[in-house]
């Protein structure tokens, strides 16, 4: 297996998250060591306002090839971090693979292991997300969650079974750096385009340091963003459905007028001024269908946010934490005895 043949890239975004990405660090330094990679890590630090703690500058590994943490100009969110990060390993970084995990501590190492094994046994060639079994967080969280799960289903036709945690082969990464979904919504996107993945079942867990940043308005946001990844879909959906309300509507109302005019029903007072009432709203939810698929589809027309060209303006400058190979050669010049071990791994 050469160099590149057997290097792996951990992408951790993250903002404040310094607590956290440090026990990480550690735990996947020792949960890689038997999945026959060479890992490095790359922490895209999305503005953070808090600076890189000491203790994680002075930091060593004995299993991570290097660490490094590539500084972003400002704060752009969770789902543009991942793809800036992305499309930096596509144009930089010679690897086999590369996994997206949070740096909260929700994904665990231990997990990122199952995702590498099944990812070999596929032959490297596919994506692999983690399906989420079951989630630890609060239970209106978990609420609002799954009645997300069923909307989203609802108007897109497809279901939302994983997040973030994945392993992408280096390969994808060319397709997924002129994919402009990417920058709203990643796993989204990756669904949206039809690219061949594989799941496997893993729990998300609890986050174990500190407080998430991500307020009900955040969580809002996020959802909605994947909703936009399915634009044309979705405006299309809701075309489709309004329209049929209205035609069940208009239906149900020649029929009541029928039965009038045969039968002599009474009418209520109250139930022309409801019909017209109902009957302008859906009018103007089919308008706003319209509005929607006309927007979506006239914006083919428009350059778009590409990310192989523009997610390289958000770079600020990159700054290694560590290095194995410096480490190992420091080590060497103070012990002349001791030479540096570059064997490949088992």
């Amino acid at each position: 297996m050469s160099a590149a043949s057997s290097r792996l890239v951990v992408l951790l975004p993250l903002y404040n998250d310094w607590a956290p990405v440090e026990v990480l660090l550690t735990e996947l330094d020792t949960a890689l060591r038997p999945a026959g990679f060479d890992p490095e890590v790359l922490i895209i630090d999305d503005g953070s306002t808090q600076p890189i703690p000491e203790a994680l500058r002075t930091k060593r590994y004995e299993f991570l090839r290097r660490v490094d943490v590539l500084h972003l100009r400002a704060n752009i969110g969770h789902q543009r971090a991942i793809a800036v990060g992305l499309v930096h390993v596509w144009k930089n970084r010679d690897a086999a693979a590369v996994a997206v995990m949070d740096a909260d501590g929700q994904d665990r190492a231990e997990d990122l292991v199952k995702l590498l094994e099944r990812f070999r046994a596929c032959g490297g060639d596919r994506i692999v997300f983690a399906e989420r079994t079951r989630r630890l967080e609060k239970m209106w969280f978990q609420t609002l969650y799954y009645t997300y799960r069923w909307l989203h289903r609802l108007l897109t036709g497809d279901p939302v079974k994983v997040g973030n945690f994945s392993v992408v082969p280096h390969a994808r990464l060319g397709q997924l750096a002129v994919t402009p979904e990417i920058w709203n919504h990643y796993a989204a996107a990756v669904i949206r385009s039809r690219m061949v993945f594989e799941t496997v079942p893993i729990v998300r867990w609890r986050r174990e340091h500190g407080r998430s940043h991500m307020s009900l308005v955040s969580l809002l946001l996020h959802g909605l963003s994947a909703f936009f990844v399915y634009g044309e879909i979705l405006g299309a959906r809701l075309l489709l459905g309004v329209g049929g309300v209205v035609a069940g509507g208009v239906l149900l109302g020649l029929l009541a007028f029928g039965s009038y005019l045969i039968r002599r029903w009474e009418i209520p007072v109250w139930l022309p001024w409801l019909a017209g009432f109902a009957g302008l709203v859906l009018l103007q939810m089919l308008l706003l269908a319209l509005v929607l698929i006309f927007i979506v589809v006239g914006s083919r027309a428009h350059a778009r946010f590409l990310p192989a060209r523009d997610c390289g303006y958000f770079e600020d400058r990159l700054e290694a934490l560590f290095d194995g190979a410096r480490a190992d050669a420091s080590s060497a010049a103070v012990n002349p005895d001791r030479s540096p071990d570059f064997s490949p791994q088992a």
